[in-house]
């Protein structure tokens, strides 16, 4: 599945996969074959960091 390239849809879209499939960022970027530096600068990029503890980007 590709990733959205718009930072509030690709957020939108990663939230749900880490609330509803994956135990953390990890797991779903080596399932998505996403690079994670990149996707959390994409996502930093609007404000957003990830947080552990939830497993949601806040």
């Amino acid at each position: 599945m590709a990733l959205p390239t718009d930072p509030i849809m690709l957020l939108s879209v990663v939230n749900l996969k880490l609330r509803d499939y994956f135990k953390n960022l990890d797991a779903l970027c080596e399932d998505l074959n996403a690079d994670k530096t990149d996707l959390c600068a994409k996502l930093r990029a609007v404000g957003y960091e990830y947080d552990a503890q939830r497993n949601q980007f806040v």
